[in-house]
């Protein structure tokens, strides 16, 4: 006789599968066709939101893949927009430890996704705590270039402002110029300080703040000023390659506890700026000459 381990239908595979099929399209931002008969994502489009290969779904969801990265669940978990006790579970059924209170969280909740999943082609962005880029739209990526063209680690806008080892930027594609740089500088080591204050015992944020001390100079001298802050506003020209020149407010929003950082890029409306940020959209993301 067959002893029975696990309840049926509670495993890592059939959990991803019942959390696709719960989260219609439209939640995600993504257009449905006609006479569509999938009510919820399909395996490709819940693949294309998290970053990962379809066929990985495809073995994860077989049983034949049952133990991802920590950053594959995070993923996942963001894509399917799952709460936070359902993020903790998927963790545990890919036997990972949940992320714990007082380190960082790359989770997105559920609001926040409806949220600027509802703000349509407006440029938005969203970085944890210490800047890691963890959600992007397609209105980013036509404004500012696809983050996914550069190593996950280094999708770090506190690694964009100070870098440590003379490369080019890896979150804006093409030149920005800002309204005063040094305050956003000051900003953004500042809202680091105050989140090292907030989780005390993240080793991700600690490594970053240690890499930044060591390796550039400006950083370094910002960080013994002591100014704790957040960074919230600031207003940007991007030289996009196909429509020119484009002013744009770009605003953060904090979300909670968490300290999700919320990136809105918008231009005054009825301005030029306003018809060339609609522009990016319909020009897409051109490659970045990159040396």
């Amino acid at each position: 006789m067959d002893v029975v381990t696990t309840t049926p239908g509670t495993d890592l595979g059939a959990m991803i599968r019942i959390w696709r099929d719960r989260l219609p399209p439209s939640a995600a931002g993504l257009r449905t066709a006609r006479g569509r008969r999938a009510a919820g994502l399909r395996r490709e489009e819940l693949a294309d939101l998290a970053g990962m290969s379809v066929d990985y779904v495809v073995r994860l969801e077989q049983g034949r893949a049952t133990t991802p990265s920590a950053s594959v669940v995070a993923s996942l978990a963001r894509a399917l927009q799952l709460s936070a006790a359902e993020r903790d579970h998927l963790y545990r059924l890919a036997q990972l430890v949940p992320p714990s209170t007082g380190t960082i969280s790359d989770h997105v909740p559920p609001g926040v996704q409806r949220v600027v999943a509802r703000l349509g082609d407006v440029a938005v962005a969203v970085f944890a705590a210490d800047w890691q880029l963890v959600w992007w739209n397609r209105g980013w990526t036509a404004l500012l270039g696809d983050p996914a063209e550069s190593r996950e680690r280094l999708r770090n806008f506190a690694r964009d402002r100070f870098p440590v080892d003379g490369s080019a930027p890896h979150l804006a594609r093409w030149p920005v110029d800002e309204e005063d740089r040094d305050a956003t500088d000051l900003a953004v080591v500042s809202d680091l300080r105050r989140a090292t204050g907030r989780f005390p015992h993240d080793g991700r944020l600690a490594a970053l703040v240690r890499e930044l001390n060591a390796g550039n100079e400006r950083f370094a001298k910002l960080w013994a000023t002591g100014e704790v802050a957040a960074h919230r506003e600031d207003h940007k020209t991007i030289h996009h390659p196909s429509v020119g020149p484009v002013a744009v407010d770009c605003d953060v929003l904090t979300d909670g506890d968490s300290e999700l950082k919320i990136v809105i890029m918008t231009a005054a409306p009825g301005s030029e700026d306003e018809t060339k940020l609609r522009l990016t959209a319909v020009a897409g993301s051109p490659a970045a000459a990159r040396s």
